[in-house]
């Protein structure tokens, strides 16, 4: 594996996309470059791609993903969303795409997290936790567990129909979620069925550190919508204002 500063351009650019940006605002499923620069002209900095899916289809394959990645501005901030639990192949598909910023959504153990974080010290590595596919006591103990290696976690929702973990339009128990707030000594963002008219309430519930969304802001054909994602930034800015102000 190649280090990702190699050289003096290659690390600023680096390191100007691994400064994170709070709050996080991430808008997953990215499908082609058009897509990815609407979504980021619209103020949102977090460009999520899921790659290596146990249930969806990938929206671009990873060549794809790479030539996308390599067009973006440097102030957009691409995440690779992966359901890989080997560290080797989460690092392989990294750099075939050059995104640096992994969003782990597979259930990968301890060791070979530890793996990742001692080959790539310097790589954003963000844990999901998967509410309804776990109980809270046992989300709280990947918490423990996981904060030593991970910049931070992502709560999501589980569909028991189809399986799948993440991506599935559904809101899963924002109670549970705002306990692993107050709980995390990482930030969390909130995943899972986010969309404009409900992201404010949920981000008054939860008060999370960001938010993602994925199908929330799509339209009919799958592909996001620039009134949708508009909105939902709109929303989200101004409910952390809220927070914010009163903190």
């Amino acid at each position: 594996m190649t280090d990702p500063f190699t050289d003096i351009e290659t690390s600023r650019q680096e390191r100007e996309r691994l400064a994170l940006a709070w709050p996080w605002i991430q808008i997953a499923g990215i499908h082609d470059l058009e897509e990815a620069l609407l979504i980021h002209g619209c103020g949102v900095p977090y460009l999520g791609f899921p790659l290596a899916l146990p249930v969806h289809r990938e929206d671009c394959p990873p060549g794809v993903v790479r030539w996308i990645v390599s067009r973006l501005p440097a102030s957009a901030r691409p995440v690779l969303i992966t359901y890989l639990q080997q560290a080797e192949a989460i690092l392989a598909l990294a750099e075939q795409t050059g995104i640096h910023i992994i969003q782990l959504h597979g259930a990968i153990s301890l060791e070979q997290m530890r793996m990742l974080r001692r080959q790539r010290p310097r790589w954003v590595f963000v844990k999901s936790l998967i509410v309804g596919r776990y109980t809270l006591e046992e989300l709280k103990a990947q918490v423990t567990h996981f904060s030593p290696l991970v910049d931070a976690f992502i709560t999501d929702s589980f569909d028991p129909t189809s399986g799948a973990e993440g991506a599935t339009g559904l809101p899963h128990d924002w109670e549970i979620s705002r306990k692993l707030v107050a709980y995390a000594t990482r930030p969390v963002i909130l995943a899972g069925g986010l969309r404009p008219d409900n992201v404010a309430l949920a981000i008054e519930k939860v008060q999370p550190a960001g938010v993602d969304a994925h199908t929330g802001v799509e339209g009919p054909d799958g592909r996001k919508q620039e009134t949708q994602v508009r909105a939902f930034v709109q929303a989200t800015l101004q409910a952390f204002g809220h927070l914010s102000s009163r903190a």
